[in-house]
């Protein structure tokens, strides 16, 4: 086990080129099981999701070679395995294995899913998805059953917009039989993302993007090669901490229009934005102002940057109000700033910051993928050393994190638990 130590106060410049979009890698790998022959993907970010979902696939018999960001997947001998266990239960997003392999093989056997521990985010929405599409679903000692004689294509309403389900449902509806709508449905990039892979597979999708989404089954896919889009939470992230600590920082390989509830927040904060075709400027401000933020489905401010932008606000002048209406829960980091001398309070969903403060360097713990950037964040702006644990949560989503860090002028590096430190993580 590993901490992360940050040098605060180190002023950053420079550029930084952001990944392949996690919340698109963790749902194109999945789908590529429903094709017959190989798929590749380009750009895949190096986190540990990613290996994960790898070595998911080799269960089930599929062949997977990456080299460098690209991943090739041989599903020919793919079988229906059960994977009620083990890695499956390791990210919240395995349950995109149930979709592909019952549109691919009309039944799975998948473990509940893992990942962050963000209060309840259930997944009643995907099983009505699978059972209106003809599939009899049963939860038996903590795995999910699905199986289908055959899958009919439906008009699916989804009572709450949710990414995770509006993929699931469009994976498994690529092979049935018939049209499928999906009413209410997400408009996430990372969904076009999505549906631009299985239609380059011979699926046929039309309205991604939009709240309506028909898809007319076709009875087989074929392979083809596909380019992820950029991370847009991993580019927010950036331009948060160009907005904290940055003389001047280019993020590069975005799509600003992914971005553009971010850019708005921060420029309302006082900080220097521009944006091209493909790449964002940020120049941090010494006088930042508050803001109040409200978490929305997109294209409203993310929930993913919430706890980001959250340490942000520690530097803002007067009160700011950040309410996650997606996850009540996603809270946990507030505790952690505390710790380094934030003025936060949590009434309810939402956090109330006053500032401007100065962030002190501390001992502190991710309990999450995004709690972890923002006390990096934190630890970049603080006065002294911060030493960060938890970094299994962080690897989930920043890829080469220290190295475009060091690269902008941070001064951050790992370091090895002693035994006595692990004993204590275990005890917390």
């Amino acid at each position: 086990m590993e901490k992360l130590k940050i040098a605060g106060g180190y002023p950053l410049k420079g550029t930084v080129r952001i990944s392949g979009a996690k919340n698109s890698a963790v749902a194109l790998i999945p789908a590529t099981i429903l094709a017959e022959s190989p798929v590749t993907i380009e750009g895949l970010p190096d986190i540990s999701d990613v290996e994960i979902l790898k070595d998911l696939l080799e269960e089930i018999g599929g062949k997977v070679e990456i080299s460098d960001d690209e991943m090739t997947v041989d599903p020919a001998t793919m079988i229906s395995m059960p994977l009620p266990n083990g890695k499956v239960k390791k990210l919240r997003a395995s349950y995109y294995l149930m979709g592909a392999m019952l549109g691919r093989f009309k039944k799975a056997v998948i473990g509940l899913p893992g990942g962050c521990h963000l209060g309840p985010r259930p997944i009643d929405q995907h099983i009505k998805g699978f059972e209106a599409l003809g599939a009899q679903i049963t939860n038996e000692q903590g795995a999910i059953y699905l199986r289908a004689d055959e899958l009919r294509g439906a008009r699916i309403y989804l009572d709450v917009v949710s990414v995770g389900a509006t993929i699931n449902i469009m994976l498994a509806a690529v092979r049935a039989k018939g049209r499928t709508i999906i009413e209410n449905a997400a408009k996430e990039p990372e969904i076009i993302d999505v549906a631009t892979l299985l239609t380059n597979m011979g699926a046929k999708i039309k309205g991604a993007g939009t709240d309506v989404i028909r898809i007319d089954g076709v009875d087989t896919l074929h392979g083809c090669r596909h380019t992820i889009i950029p991370d847009r939470i991993e580019a927010g992230t950036y331009m948060i901490i160009g907005a904290a600590i940055g003389e001047g920082v280019l993020i590069d390989n975005v799509i600003p229009q992914h971005l553009e509830s971010l850019i708005a927040k921060l420029r309302e904060m006082g900080v220097q934005i521009e944006s091209g075709n493909d790449q964002v400027f940020v120049n941090g401000s010494a006088n930042l102002k508050a803001v109040d933020i409200k978490t929305l489905v997109y294209p409203g401010f993310p929930t993913d940057l919430q706890q980001p932008i959250t340490t942000l606000l520690t530097k803002a002048a007067g009160s700011s109000v950040v309410t996650d209406t997606i996850y009540g829960a996603r809270f946990k980091h507030i505790d952690e700033l505390r710790r380094m001398n934030a003025n936060i309070k949590v009434e309810g969903r939402s956090a109330i910051i006053n500032g401007p403060i100065q962030l002190q360097g501390a001992k502190v713990k991710a309990s999450d993928l995004r709690a972890g950037a923002a006390l990096v964040i934190a630890g970049l702006i603080a006065e002294g050393i911060t030493e960060v644990t938890g970094l299994e949560h962080i690897d989930r989503g920043y890829s080469n994190l220290e190295e475009k860090l060091n690269g902008l002028g941070a001064t951050v590096w790992r370091e090895a638990l002693t035994k006595d430190e692990v004993e204590q993580l275990k005890n917390t």
